[in-house]
């Protein structure tokens, strides 16, 4: 498992509820093996995903029957097909020779600070043009309901 750890003056502390519940179900001295290193912004990751959600639970896809039945709304797609469109991605050739187009990964180990900074300067832009109800507003108005979001959070 992975977990995100804050530096404090008295040493590391768990980040978020995730990592806090982790910490608490571990034994009180018990050796814990980690591997660290200093990841990107972690504050701007969660912004990133803020403004993902954001745009999610505006977009409303249309109605879709096909063969294999009524799809499910996916936040998971969604996120990778904001990126696909953000300009973030590769492209794979599959068995029968067609191509198939992936999402970059936005891990922290995947994508560096600065590329991380233009998707999400991509991915707005990307949501104001594709999502009706924020294509009316500026990118400062989504911004500020951005941070609401992870007011919330």
């Amino acid at each position: 498992m992975k977990v995100y750890l804050l530096k404090t003056n008295s040493g590391l502390i768990p980040s978020d509820a995730e990592a806090e519940e982790w910490f608490h179900k571990q034994k009180t001295g018990s050796v814990i093996s980690a591997e660290v290193k200093q990841v990107r912004n972690y504050e701007f990751h969660k912004k990133m995903f803020a403004l993902l959600n954001l745009g999610f639970s505006y977009w409303e896809p249309g109605e879709i029957d096909s063969k294999y039945g009524v799809p499910e709304k996916s936040f998971d797609r969604f996120r990778k097909d904001l990126i696909i469109l953000a300009g973030y991605y590769k492209s794979e050739i599959r068995l029968d020779g067609s191509v198939r187009i992936e999402a970059e990964s936005i891990s922290f180990g995947s994508m560096d600070a600065e590329t991380f900074e233009k998707l999400y300067q991509n991915v707005l832009t990307v949501i104001m043009k594709r999502i009706p109800v924020l294509d009316k507003m500026t990118k400062d108005e989504i911004d500020d309901l951005v941070e609401k979001f992870l007011a919330f959070a």
